[in-house]
């Protein structure tokens, strides 16, 4: 169907997709993960209510995540410029995808961390565990399945983002389907790499939901 030349761009594209998305999940629960932590624990209800800080976090992640992702990938290029030298390819995607997906990751962290029985909280400080180990033995532990699950969901959106990066040259799969399958009007180009992000996204979430569904059998 295609020639060496094609199949090859195909193989590197999906590679630097893969690339972008993974390294991008990585700092994004890098900063995302103590965001949550945060969210939750000085959130009214939490273990350390503090309004003024959960106000001041909140108001940052509903801001950053109301910008679309397009818009923060233009906004942040003097920021990828000075930390990668550069505003296109792969690793300079990287900078606004994991931008993006922190505060995503943030909020999904604090819902899973909400859901945890609040019996359980309170058995656990009843006992004379502080902050730093409810959050760590009792939080994470017990909130383990949802916040996998988090992970999973949060790959298959930065898939997305990384997609739509390449309307600027970002690289990947999303490149060229824009080079390719839009500016020169090969179609059967742009579906292939439909196909290959599709296929993509339903391995990594069918590991991740495979994995969870494991964990929640221990934890049962």
């Amino acid at each position: 169907m295609f020639d060496e030349t094609i199949r090859a761009m195909l193989v590197e594209g999906t590679w630097a997709t893969l690339y972008m998305t993974l390294i991008s999940t990585l700092f994004g629960y890098i900063l995302g993960l103590p965001l949550g932590i945060v969210l939750a624990v000085t959130d009214k209800e939490g273990i350390r209510p503090n309004v003024v800080v959960y106000k001041v976090l909140d108001f940052i992640v509903n801001m950053t995540r109301s910008i679309p992702f397009l818009i923060l990938l233009i906004l942040v290029m003097p920021l990828t410029k000075l930390l990668v030298g550069q505003t296109y390819g792969s690793t300079a995607t990287i900078v606004p995808l994991t931008i993006a997906a922190a505060p995503f990751i943030g909020r999904m962290v604090e819902s899973s961390l909400k859901e945890v029985d609040k019996g359980v909280i309170e058995a656990a400080q009843s006992m004379g565990a502080g902050t730093f180990t409810v959050i760590c033995r009792v939080l994470l532990v017990e909130a383990r399945t949802s916040l996998l699950v988090g992970v999973t969901i949060a790959i298959g959106t930065i898939f997305g983002y990384s997609a739509m990066a390449g309307v600027v040259g970002g690289g990947g799969l999303g490149d060229i389907a824009i080079r390719y399958g839009y500016y020169r009007y090969e179609t059967q180009i742009m579906i292939v790499t439909i196909i290959i992000l599709v296929i993509l996204v339903q391995i990594l979430q069918g590991i991740g939901m495979m994995i969870s569904k494991k964990l929640d059998r221990r934890r049962a």
